[in-house]
């Protein structure tokens, strides 16, 4: 059994400033490109259409996992279908696609199992890649009890049928269809993880050797909020989760109902509803070999506690020399409560970047940044892209005020130097850009590419998942 220590006192990582090394939001976003640091788009095109399910998910809601991954030169997305005739929460079922030269054929879907949330993808190098599935065993029923499966596909024949197994647990865990699980895979050595939650309390955790056996698992206990005005665990959800040589590592934003008790009963007066929930500490924890050692305690890289503010998770990388590269998005703070509780403050929208080694942060950036005032566009929804030679870049969505009376809706590609500076920055000339979206990342098992590979929402497009893709030339850093 491995499980995480509750530790009731964890480093505190208050939010940073952005240093004058930042981008403004409204800065060139690379028109000039640095040299040797250029996007080409190759393909863009839509591949499948859904309708809503209001059951609380959508087909990006896993977003810390991807449901896009490339497997022996092949690319393949899942999907969720909603199905008219069921009642949610379970009213969707798991869709397959593949692409063929550059259009999107839909290769299968889940014959029998209802489901809430979207089933995201990993891949192994010698072209098996895998989905998970979280079906209920309460059809009909709004809520219930769920079983985790793993269905395996080969992406040299992709239309065969996918065999089903079942991971082995510790004990006998109550899954339900809130799973917010994380699925990643070493996708060299052909090995994978899967973390499901289980209510506030933890997430189980089971991992899969190269030689397909479920040899270990166990728990991840939540930290421990001791100071807050009633202590409680702070269930960690959205996390990135990367497995590499048995190395695990997670990090993830709290997702708790709202603990201060005035803000609570502010927002309630606001909303007139009993709950509203807390997305504003970033906790990360790791393990340096997932079927020998426990998780490492808990470890708060950043907080917006103090204005209620907002911190969304974006990736997480571990490079060669294993340090563990972190990227997220942050908002000050909750405009709502400023005038009553910290009338002072300024509103921010950041993104921000760390790199933690052997569990301590060594280098913190804010990589961009619109300041209230500032009349500049947000950035948001920061992603990791690494290319062939080892190269670094963040792929964001850029929205707002351009700062000269008009506005930008548009991706950016930030290249970084092994100092963690920004080294070059580029603007995709998409048609459309995206405005949430997946990456065939290496952390769901995809290789290293020169090829950036993009599955989300585009603005405008309503309910439409597409995808692109853009050739990046490696830039000439500072390494």
């Amino acid at each position: 059994m491995n499980t995480q220590p509750r530790g009731a006192a964890f480093p505190l990582a208050l939010a940073f400033v952005c240093g004058a090394e930042a981008l403004t939001a409204a800065e060139p976003s690379g028109q000039a490109a640095a040299p040797g640091f250029e996007a080409v788009v190759e393909a863009e095109s839509p591949v499948y259409r859904f309708e809503p399910a209001n059951n609380g998910a959508g087909p990006l809601w896993c977003g810390g996992s991807s449901c896009l991954v490339r497997a022996a030169g092949k690319v393949f997305a899942s999907g969720i279908e909603t199905l008219a005739a069921q009642k949610p929460l379970n009213n969707c079922r798991w869709l397959l696609f593949g692409l063929e030269g550059d259009r999107w054929k839909r290769l299968h879907a889940d014959p029998v199992g209802l489901t809430r949330e979207p089933s995201p993808l990993v891949a192994f190098h010698d072209g098996r890649f895998f989905l998970s599935a979280n079906p209920t065993l309460a059809p009909g029923e709004y809520s219930g009890p769920a079983r985790p499966e793993i269905l395996e596909f080969d992406s040299h024949d992709p239309a065969l049928p996918g065999s089903v197994t079942t991971p082995k647990w510790q004990g006998d865990p109550r899954f339900t269809e809130h799973s917010y699980r994380s699925f990643a895979a070493d996708g060299a050595r052909g090995e994978m993880i899967l973390l499901q939650n289980i209510g506030y309390t933890h997430a189980e955790w089971t991992f899969r050797n190269q030689d397909g056996d479920w040899s270990a698992s166990g728990r991840l206990t939540w930290p421990w909020g001791a100071d807050y005005a009633k202590p409680e665990p702070i269930r960690v959800c959205y996390p990135n989760v990367a497995l590499q040589d048995r190395a695990v590592h997670f990090c993830g934003v709290s997702d708790i109902i709202e603990p201060n008790p005035k803000w609570r009963a502010f927002k309630r007066e606001l909303t007139g509803q009993q709950w509203d929930y807390d997305f504003r500490r970033l906790f990360y924890t790791w393990t340096p070999d997932i079927t020998r050692e426990a998780f490492r305690p808990w470890v708060e890289i950043a907080s917006r506690e103090d204005t209620c503010g907002w911190i969304t998770p974006g990736d997480l990388w571990v490079d060669p020399d294993r340090r563990v590269h972190l990227v997220w998005s942050e908002r000050a703070l909750d405009e709502r409560l400023r005038p009553r509780f910290f009338p002072e403050e300024k509103q921010s929208h950041a993104v921000n970047y760390a790199i933690i080694q052997e569990g301590h942060v060594v280098h913190r950036r804010c990589l961009m940044i619109a300041a209230e005032g500032d009349n500049v566009p947000i950035p948001s929804a920061p992603r990791f892209h690494i290319d062939t030679k080892g190269s670094l870049f963040v792929v964001l969505y850029v929205s707002g005020p351009n700062g000269t009376g008009g506005t930008l809706s548009e991706n950016r590609v930030l290249a970084l130097s092994e100092r963690g500076t920004v080294a070059g920055s580029v603007t995709l000339p998409l048609a459309h850009p995206f405005t949430q979206f997946f990456t065939a990342t290496v952390r769901a098992g995809s290789p290293p590419s020169d090829t950036l590979e993009l599955l989300g929402h585009a603005p405008g497009l309503g309910n439409e998942v597409r995808y692109a893709r853009i050739r990046l030339t490696a830039i000439q850093s500072e390494r």
